[in-house]
């Protein structure tokens, strides 16, 4: 990008949010489309970008499988554009609307954020999907993404704000060469409106603790799946290999499985066996392991029941009720997404009511947990807090309000 200063490219932001701001629906939706195409355009461009940086990047497994682009998943990051621009705008949404006795007329409406900052791990796909997300709802936005995919996000910001059209500032692309740019960035009280850290727990533990500009905390997912008694175990063994093994480097995969002790007997060495032909580090507490063959050591310390695994691993405890299930989920969840396999509706009530997290499921994978799935188009993240938003947030999360009052003359 250019050799701009991060406080001059915040300053252009800044900038370019008055104009965002005033965009119709209709323009958004004319640069969506044409960014879509813009990508799906210079395809190969983006792929040769991306291999510098997968060939220079040193990582394995999970993380480099997050770097990766290739063809079909530049197709599904154009694809995901268009279904913002075709999902609708809440932007001058009308969220209530009273007259007062005195003749005031009092409206609440949506209105855009302003500057939105977003600081993430090396996932190129995220800088599309954020800064589409952001353009939809009149946000300008500050992208820092990590160092290992610097030559794809320079590439597709690149061809985002070579969209005739696009304000100038409205996608800003930081420098990841060195720490500086997210201490600027997060500091940047009255020129940034928010702060969106993704990734890792020590990054967003990082942001929440040294932000002064306010922050979506956006949270690791240490995610459950409490297999009941009453469970189909054929419905509960699909469920369990797919949160597990569909996609196990992203946030949403299952990390633990716990199992009600009436069926322990039967259902630990089931899945068990299946979760290793597939290739699965099994770990098991005390009782899982006495029922299982092939589970590996259990959990050294109280403090790997809290890990996010991001890999083929997972680990089986053996619970008393779903009472227990849910004190469990409770006290080591990252509070992201959990689930019950389970025919007993009391049971999974009591579940769906008592686990504290922002996605629980009912007899389905914890794999949904994403801004697609959920009809969003695409995503800022998975916030795991309760102010503001909560569970997978795009359009409307992006938003604020404000009121518009009419009168006639009327004093106080």
């Amino acid at each position: 990008m250019s050799a701009l200063s991060t406080q001059e490219k915040l300053l252009r932001a800044r900038a370019a949010s008055a104009e965002l701001a005033l965009l119709t629906t209709e323009q958004k939706n004319t640069l969506l489309l044409a960014m879509a195409d813009a990508l799906e355009a210079h395809e190969k461009s983006i792929l040769a970008a991306n291999h510098e940086d997968v060939q220079n990047s040193g990582l394995e497994g999970a993380m480099r499988d997050r770097l990766l682009l290739t063809a079909q998943r530049i197709q599904d990051i154009a694809s995901g554009v268009r279904d913002v621009a075709a999902l609708p705008d809440p932007v001058g949404e009308t969220l209530a609307e009273w007259t007062k006795a005195n003749g005031l007329r009092i409206r609440k409406v949506r209105v855009p954020l302003g500057v939105v900052g977003i600081i993430y791990e090396s996932r190129p796909n995220v800088t599309v999907d954020t800064a589409v997300l952001a353009l939809k709802t009149g946000n300008a936005i500050v992208l820092r993404g990590g160092k290992e995919a610097a030559h794809s996000n320079q590439g597709l910001v690149e061809i985002m704000t070579g969209v005739p059209g696009v304000p100038e500032g409205a996608i800003e692309l930081l420098d990841s060469s060195s720490r500086q740019s997210v201490h600027e960035l997060i500091k940047a009280r009255g020129l940034v409106d928010v702060i969106i850290p993704r990734g890792g727990a020590g990054l967003i533990t990082f942001v929440t603790e040294n932000s002064s500009v306010p922050v979506i905390e956006t949270g690791a997912g240490n995610c459950h799946i409490f297999v009941d008694e009453s469970a189909d175990f054929d419905m509960a063994d699909r469920i369990v290999i797919n949160a597990k093994t569909q996609r196990p480097s992203v946030c949403n995969a299952a990390e633990k499985l716990l199992v009600h002790e009436r069926v322990a007997a039967e259902y630990v060495p089931r899945i068990a066996k299946k979760l290793i032909e597939s290739g699965v580090e099994v770990r098991g507490d005390g009782k899982a392991r006495s029922l299982a063959a092939g589970l590996k050591v259990g959990p050294a310390s109280e403090q790997d029941w809290h890990e996010e695994y991001l890999r083929l691993c997972m680990a089986v405890a053996v619970v008393a009720n779903v009472d227990d299930a849910i004190a469990h989920i409770n006290r080591y969840s990252t509070r992201h997404s959990d689930a019950i396999v389970t025919q007993n509706e009391v049971n999974a009530r009591k579940f769906l009511r008592g686990v504290d997290s922002a996605a629980v499921y009912w007899n389905a994978s914890t794999r949904f947990t994403d801004g697609a799935e959920f009809g969003f188009g695409a995503e800022m993240g998975i916030s795991t807090q309760k102010l503001h938003c909560r569970g997978p947030f795009a359009l409307a999360e992006l938003t604020s309000s404000k009121y518009e009052i009419v009168g006639n003359g009327q004093v106080r």
